[in-house]
C-alpha cells in the first residue's frame, strides 16, 4: 500500500474555501503570502500529505510545511527508478524541502530526509491518512500554521512509536489532534468559558457548543437536570466534560465520548456534506 497515493484522490473541499473567508471564533485570519513573485525556500520542515503522477516521470505533491503552510510542489523526475527522491518523498516521513517558483505550483529543488519517525502500518497508517485528509480538506493553501504543524509531527511520531499497543490510546490521540486542528483554525472556542458572557464554565451545569456562537449555557428550566454524564450527547455537554476537554483530562467520566461527539459535530459543520473517506474506514473498524 503506497502511503502517498492512498486514500485515492483527496479533494480540497470548496466548503473550506468558504469557511476561510469567515471570521473564526476568537481569532483573526492569517495573512497569506503575496503571489506573482518568485519565491524560494530552503530546508523547510515538511510532510507530504498527498501525491499524484504528473507526466511520465514526475509527481505533484500536496505538502504541509511549517512556515509556509500547505502548498503544491512539482517533483521532477521523482518517478524515475534512479531518483533519490523516491526514498525521501514518503508519506508520514519528515523531510527538509527546498523550492522555487511562482504561481500555484512551485518546483521542488531539493529534498533531504529528516528521519526520526518509524514507518506506519495498519491502524496507525489509517489514522495518519485521517489526519492528512483533514488537513487537505480544511487548510487553505499558503496559510502558515506552525503550532498545527508541530501537533501533526507529534501525532505522527506517536503513531510510529507504538504500532502494536496503540489501539487502547488511539481515541484520545485522535481527539487531541482534532482539537489542535480546530483550535488553530479558529473553529473551536475555549471550552472553559462561556463565549458570550466570558463567565467560567461550571462543572455541574449543562452547555451547548454552537459552531458560530461558541459555548452557550443550557436554559435553566430543569428539563435536563436528571441527565448524568454517561447519558449526555447529541449537542448537550456537562460542564465537567468541557473542562476536561480543555485540559486534556481524558480520565474524566464521559470526557472521551463527549469529545468524540463534539468533534463530529464541528467537523461536519466545517467540512460540509462530503464525508471523510478515512473516517468511514475507521468507523468500519470500530475505532472512531
Amino acid at each position: 500500500m503506497d502511503p502517498l497515493l492512498l486514500p485515492r484522490a483527496l479533494p480540497a473541499a470548496p466548503q473550506a474555501e468558504l469557511n476561510a473567508a469567515a471570521t473564526p471564533i476568537g481569532t483573526t485570519p492569517h495573512k497569506r503570502r503575496p503571489r506573482g513573485r518568485i519565491e524560494r525556500a530552503h530546508d523547510e520542515p515538511a510532510y507530504v500529505l498527498h501525491a499524484h503522477p504528473w507526466k511520465e516521470t514526475s509527481l505533484i505533491l500536496d505538502v504541509f510545511s511549517r512556515h509556509h503552510g500547505r502548498l503544491a510542489l512539482v517533483a521532477k523526475g521523482a518517478k524515475r527508478p534512479t531518483s533519490q527522491l523516491r526514498t525521501v518523498l514518503l508519506g508520514f516521513q519528515p523531510f527538509a524541502a527546498s523550492w522555487s517558483g511562482r504561481g500555484e505550483v512551485r518546483t521542488l529543488t531539493r529534498a533531504d530526509w529528516s528521519g526520526g519517525v518509524a514507518p506506519l502500518a495498519g491502524l496507525p497508517l489509517l489514522c495518519g491518512f485521517y489526519f492528512n485528509e483533514l488537513l487537505v480538506r480544511l487548510l487553505a493553501r499558503e496559510d502558515a500554521h506552525e503550532t498545527l504543524f508541530d501537533a501533526y509531527h507529534a501525532a505522527v511520531v506517536q503513531l510510529g512509536a507504538d504500532p502494536h499497543g496503540l489501539t487502547a490510546g488511539v481515541e484520545p490521540m485522535l481527539r487531541r489532534f482534532e482539537i489542535s486542528l480546530l483550535r488553530e483554525l479558529g473553529y473551536l472556542p475555549p471550552l472553559d468559558r462561556e463565549s458570550q458572557s466570558d463567565q467560567p464554565v461550571r462543572a455541574d451545569a449543562y452547555y451547548t457548543v454552537d459552531p458560530q456562537l461558541g459555548v452557550l449555557p443550557k436554559p435553566a428550566d430543569g428539563s435536563h437536570a436528571e441527565l448524568d454524564s454517561a447519558r449526555l450527547g447529541g449537542g448537550l455537554y456537562l460542564g465537567a466534560q468541557l473542562l476536561a476537554m480543555e485540559s486534556g483530562d481524558w480520565a474524566q467520566a464521559g470526557a472521551a465520548r463527549a469529545a468524540k461527539t463534539l468533534m463530529r459535530e464541528l467537523l461536519h459543520y466545517h467540512l460540509g456534506t462530503q464525508p471523510l473517506r478515512t473516517r468511514q474506514l475507521l468507523i468500519d473498524l470500530h475505532q472512531l
